[in-house]
């Protein structure tokens, strides 16, 4: 609907409309207007974990399906322009994955046959596009003039191109029909017939056979049309269009171990200490008998619910087929036995239920995620790569690359924004320089949001602000939430993003940010240093933060908003720290203080203002430190977006008068870093010299003041209300949630 009133609208644009082309125009603008304005905005029910990848799947169909090869459209042009030959047409310069329904870590809801079923969507999905490709480059090639290798694989048909590409369409066709049928039917199992295709290579023969006939007949003008586009659709989307990853908490994996190595006898696995725990995890993917015995895999085995869980996400991992699946990140890990752990239990699952067209194992990635562990990711990974075992896996299966994932949310909710970025920052040091030194290449894994909060931010400059030798040819970012739609919902913001990335990650491979001098290093971490106590000692320390917090915004009532498929504690009850990172961001933006964001940078930048031995190098790193510089440009854009006076709105309405001294406390805290912020830069105001951004701000900002007006009333009746249920005022105030989430756009 949106896409369609964004065509609309770029349509009118066009100086060449008559009268009756403008009224028509109005016409279909006013009913998609009128659908969109009548259309509920609040969900009846939660979507499931599958209803979000669905979502994730359409958009790939409707838009980068196209933005794909359009991109790659561009850069082959470029390369061609500077005599470099060209883009090869196996390669895929850029690639998706999705965790939605693989992301199992706190979300109860994601189950191993959701898993199943989410891979069987993408392969559905995979092969119908591939199938329309095929039938429409078939109708392109009706030409009979051949190679002797097209004409022996074709046979003597009058239309030898037709005729080899015939089968192909119709074993897609086939595959489509049984990832469809599998779907509604469990009992097909992940088995499919012997005329579906389970390989690319299998699709990707017969293209490339027509693309050496159409060279070798003086047809290049064809091949390098829709068949180039569709081979790069190939290397790039595969048969699954999304590759899936799946995600786990390091303790699931121990407690699984823990139950299997009780149930066979070999004592408890969850007891032992590190070296004991690497030692027998070694032993056993260097042995060849399998640890679990078959009846223990049955889903009704004598084990506890979660480990039985466990268990069946490896199982149906095992069975699927090349390409279907990517990483497999463990959360909260902190050791090697961490990796070591899912490197077994993936090893156990294959030798039980892997089959002859089973894709290769996934690669394991590693996540540190709070400061403390960002703080020994580089320990720990060169403790892993010390394992001879480890180092033969990578060289054997990844190419001599190993991956390794950082968080930025729990990071940030754990330190604050500010020490949370230099955490990060020397995170990536410390395991590139593990990774060389074991004469490994890494891939980092960068799990953003979209907040500045959880490390969010424009794109280029986010790449461009990573440490020496982080981006090494290889990146990967996580998009969530709203973003993925405002990067990517239309083709030519799809295109554009696309060519963004690629050209950072380039600039970051070739030229890449000069090293910091030990004085801005020190500088810095002095200024992490007083954000990360003034930020713990708000959050963590002062009795009053957590009751003001919920009482001041909606966060109790966020569980009610069906935006998503996992709840918004991983824990019920506790503080901050049992509270999820998407929810912990987005209900201060309701409320327009948006504190994860800036909370303990003014106290930073005052100390380092301050004091005469460090005033001067701060300023040096805000002229000469991309890193800084980003840092200090996100941070003002948030503060560009908040309204103090709407948050003393909330407090008046919401807060006991016992805790608003806190409240007036915080905006106190806004405004001098505002200043501090504004007196290092040299700024009159903030974001002065980003104009299209302040404008955007401002036509938001009347429409937004308002829903926030009407949500501080709606949740002061709500709680008045108590557990008496109205529907009508649910609606009212949910409906207000999503709006102000609209207008100040990145919110999660």
């Amino acid at each position: 609907l949106y896409g369609e009133v964004a065509e609309l609208l770029a349509w009118r644009d066009r100086a060449d409309q008559i009268a009756e082309e403008q009224e028509a125009w109005e016409r279909r603008l006013r009913a998609r207007v009128t659908t969109a304005w009548d259309t509920a905005a609040v969900r009846r029910r939660k979507p499931t974990p599958e209803d979000e990848a669905k979502a994730g799947l359409v958009i790939v169909q409707q838009v980068i399906w196209d933005a794909i090869p359009a991109t790659l459209r561009t850069i082959d042009r470029a390369l061609r322009k500077h005599g470099l030959g060209g883009l090869p047409r196996d390669i895929a310069p850029v690639r998706f994955a999705s965790w939605m329904g693989g992301d199992r870590d706190g979300n109860p809801f994601v189950t191993p046959e959701t898993t199943r079923r989410v891979v069987r969507l993408g392969r559905w999905m995979a092969a119908d596009l591939l199938h329309d490709e095929v039938q429409a480059l078939r109708e392109d090639l009706s030409l009979r003039a051949a190679s002797a290798e097209l004409v022996a694989a074709a046979g003597t048909d009058w239309e030898p191109y037709r005729a080899l590409l015939k089968p192909l369409r119709d074993r897609l066709a086939a595959t489509r029909d049984w990832a469809e049928a599998a779907l509604d039917d469990p009992a097909l199992g992940d088995a499919p017939p012997d005329d579906a295709i389970t390989d690319p290579a299998e699709v990707r023969g017969p293209l490339e056979c027509c693309w050496r006939s159409l060279h070798a007949t003086d047809h290049a003008a064809l091949a390098e049309g829709r068949l180039r586009d569709l081979l790069w659709r190939l290397s790039a989307f595969g048969l699954s269009l999304l590759r899936l990853d799946l995600r786990q908490e390091s303790t699931r994996h121990t407690e699984a171990l823990d139950a299997l190595t009780r149930a066979v006898g070999l004592g408890a696995f969850a007891e032992w200490d590190e070296p004991r725990r690497q030692a027998f995890l070694v032993a056993e993917l260097e042995g060849q008998r399998p640890l679990v015995p078959p009846h223990l895999w049955a889903p009704d085995a004598d084990l506890p619910e979660p480990v039985r869980d466990v268990l069946g996400a490896f199982r149906v991992a095992a069975q699927q087929g090349p390409g279907s699946l990517g990483a497999y990140v463990i959360s909260m890990a902190t050791s090697p036995s961490d990796v070591l752990a899912v490197e077994l239990l993936q090893r156990e699952a294959r030798m039980r239920w892997a089959t002859a067209r089973s894709g290769p194992p996934q690669r394991v990635v590693p996540l540190f995620e709070t400061l403390s562990d960002l703080e020994g990711a580089g320990a720990a990974v060169t403790r892993l790569l010390a394992i001879p075992w480890v180092r033969r896996r990578i060289d054997a299966l990844h190419g001599g690359r190993h991956e390794v994932m950082i968080g930025y949310s729990d990071s940030a909710k754990d330190a604050g924004r500010l020490a949370a970025a230099w955490a990060l920052y020397k995170g990536q040091e410390d395991i590139v320089a593990a990774s060389h030194r074991a004469g490994v290449r890494v891939t980092l894994f960068h799990g953003r949001g979209g907040t500045v909060g959880r490390g969010g931010g424009p794109t280029h400059a986010a790449i461009r602000c990573q440490p020496p030798g982080s981006v090494d040819g290889a990146l990967r970012v996580t998009e969530q939430g709203e973003v993925i739609q405002a990067k990517f919902g239309l083709p030519g913001v799809a295109e554009r993003t696309l060519e963004v990335y690629v050209s950072a990650v380039l600039e970051a491979t070739l030229t890449p940010a000069a090293e910091p001098p030990a004085a801005w290093r020190e500088a810095m971490q002095r200024m992490a240093d007083v954000a990360r106590d003034a930020y713990r000692g708000t959050v963590r320390h002062d009795p009053r933060f957590v009751p003001y917090f919920r009482a001041c915004t909606p966060e109790q009532e966020l569980g009610r908003l069906n935006i998503g498929s996992r709840p918004a504690r991983r824990r019920a009850g506790g503080g901050v720290e049992s509270l999820r990172a998407i929810p912990w961001v987005f209900a201060w933006t309701q409320v327009r203080l948006i504190l994860p964001a800036w909370l303990g940078v003014g106290e930073a930048l005052e100390a380092a203002r301050s004091d005469p031995d460090h005033a001067a190098v701060v300023a040096e790193m805000v002229q000469g430190w991309p890193f800084f510089e980003t840092t200090l440009d996100l941070v003002e854009m948030v503060l560009a977006k908040t309204l103090p006076a709407v948050h003393a709105r909330y407090e008046a309405l919401l807060v006991d008068p016992a805790l608003r001294p806190l409240g007036e406390e915080l905006r106190d805290r806004r405004d001098r870093t505002e200043a501090a912020i504004l007196a290092l830069r040299g700024h009159n105001e903030v974001m002065e010299h980003n104009h299209v951004l302040r404008r955007s701000i401002a036509v938001r900002n009347p429409y937004v003041d308002v829903l926030n007006r009407l949500q501080a009333v709606l949740l002061e009746r709500t709680r008045q209300r108590g557990d008496a249920p109205d529907p009508v005022l649910d609606a009212a105030l949910l409906t207000t949630i999503n709006g102000v989430a609209a207008g100040m756009r990145n919110t999660g």
